[in-house]
């Protein structure tokens, strides 16, 4: 089973903790993640973030997937919030596939430019 399939899984499962799907915030963290709103799920994200760059650092193997998988049921729940599924980023990475990082750094600074963006 590839991780492609796991992710969705996991994600309907995610998404079937809303609150309009009838998740319960008294029986479900994923519910009471929801009910806290986006500024509560993000922090969520960077302490999760921060916990990955520490495991690493320290070169503990079992603590940065361990960490690295909290961070991505993490980002998997911001996700859902915002109406996204994993394909959507999985498509991102595989339009990015071939394409140099220095290559698609300079694509993103030029889009941003035309934007009008900093």
């Amino acid at each position: 089973m590839g991780g492609n399939d796991t992710l969705a899984r996991l994600a309907a499962v995610i998404d079937s903790r809303r609150p309009e799907a009838g998740g319960d915030p008294a029986t479900s963290y994923v519910a009471r993640l929801f009910s806290r709103g986006e500024d509560a799920i993000l922090k969520k994200i960077g302490e999760e973030a921060t916990e990955v760059v520490l495991a690493a650092k320290g070169g503990q193997r079992d603590r940065i997937v361990a960490e690295m998988a909290d961070l991505w049921f993490h980002g998997l729940v911001a996700l859902s919030l915002h109406g996204l599924k994993p394909a959507d980023v999985l498509a991102e990475l595989e339009r990015r596939e071939g394409l140099s990082g220095l290559d698609e750094f300079a694509l993103r600074k030029a889009a941003q430019r035309d934007a009008g963006s900093p």
